[in-house]
């Protein structure tokens, strides 16, 4: 696995696996216990603004809608958990994708809760780790709790294609 494209190509399905795994618990919250989790239509309206030399609003939601901004919100949301998934080989090498360990999934996934409390939240109005939301505590476990689902389908989604494409290591 010398080839920087098949790396690439390997993280981004391991990190769109990982994405879904997300929407699969964000989609179980709300049909099970009507918790609703990131508005991905004020994702694609902030990125759609990001493009126009906006980054801060306050708050989003106040902010002026854009045609196809739902569209714009899940392709970044996707695109945000594959680019994310890279730090796992550039961090833990590439090794990492022919022999995936739960330790650096975990490490990596739950990381990636620190762009939004640091980047999005604080652009998209709420303040640094959403200090400014109605519950800031709910919406910081609600986080780590999304983060942690990523971590996880990170593993299996590595797991997954290792199994499907024979990526791990020869016996």
């Amino acid at each position: 696995m010398n080839n920087l494209f098949e790396i690439v190509a390997l993280t981004a399905v391991i990190g769109a696996g990982a994405t879904l795994a997300m929407d699969v618990w964000r989609f179980f919250l709300q049909k099970a216990f009507g918790i609703n989790s990131l508005d991905l239509a004020l994702l694609g309206r902030w990125v759609a603004y990001v493009f126009r030399g906006r980054v801060v609003h306050k708050p989003i939601a106040k902010s002026n809608k854009i045609s196809g901004e739902l569209l714009i919100g899940w392709i970044s949301h996707y695109a945000i958990g594959m680019t994310l998934a890279g730090l796992l080989p550039l961090f833990y090498g590439r090794v990492w994708l022919s022999s995936p360990s739960l330790l650096p999934a975990l490490t990596i996934g739950i990381a990636t809760v620190l762009a939004p409390w640091f980047i999005m939240q604080p652009a998209m109005g709420l303040g640094i780790a959403a200090r400014r939301a109605q519950s800031p505590f709910a919406v910081r476990l609600r986080n780590l709790a999304i983060h942690t689902v990523y971590a996880f389908g990170l593993y299996a989604a590595a797991l997954g294609l290792q199994w499907l494409v024979g990526t791990g290591r020869s016996a």
